[in-house]
């Protein structure tokens, strides 16, 4: 990936953050969030699977099967935990837009559609999308002058 060895080179050579980069940096992070699995192992008791007799379809693997992604690398997953962790550069009395760039974030991994577009953020908040739009705007730069602040405030 070459947005990959961009981001490292700017983290080594202290180069600024800039509104695309987090934008992007968000949407991965959205997008491997929604790719982790939704369930682990369970001490819950499980039924035993008794053998049936199966139809010609079942048995040749016809049926529908659901698309799963692939789960996101160790990798993946740190650099998830760092961009979602930049949300809290947004001040706690400006939440309204902490939860739209939240919301914006999130990118199906398979088709990488937006789970929440402008004008269903807009319906949900009862705004118009193109103030939906200016205060994701808004959010994205306070994130890009937090991380570009000298000091340990600029993320892991």
């Amino acid at each position: 990936m070459q947005q990959t060895r961009d981001d490292a080179d700017r983290m080594h050579r202290q180069l600024p953050y800039d509104a695309d980069l987090v934008i992007y940096r968000l949407e991965e992070a959205g997008a491997s969030l929604l790719a982790l699995p939704s369930g682990g192992w369970s001490t819950k008791l499980r039924s035993t699977h008794l053998d049936i007799v199966r139809t010609t379809l079942e048995s040749y693997g016809w049926s529908r099967a659901q698309i799963r992604p692939m789960p996101p690398s160790a990798d993946k997953i740190s650099r998830m935990d760092e961009a979602m962790s930049w949300l809290g550069l947004i001040p706690d009395d400006r939440y309204v837009i902490r939860r739209i760039v939240g919301a914006r974030s999130l990118v199906h991994p398979i088709t990488d559609r937006y789970l929440f577009p402008w004008r269903r953020l807009g319906a949900a908040l009862g705004a118009d999308h193109k103030a939906i739009q200016r205060w994701h705007a808004q959010g994205i730069d306070m994130i890009v002058a937090g991380l570009n602040r000298p000091g340990p405030a600029r993320g892991g």
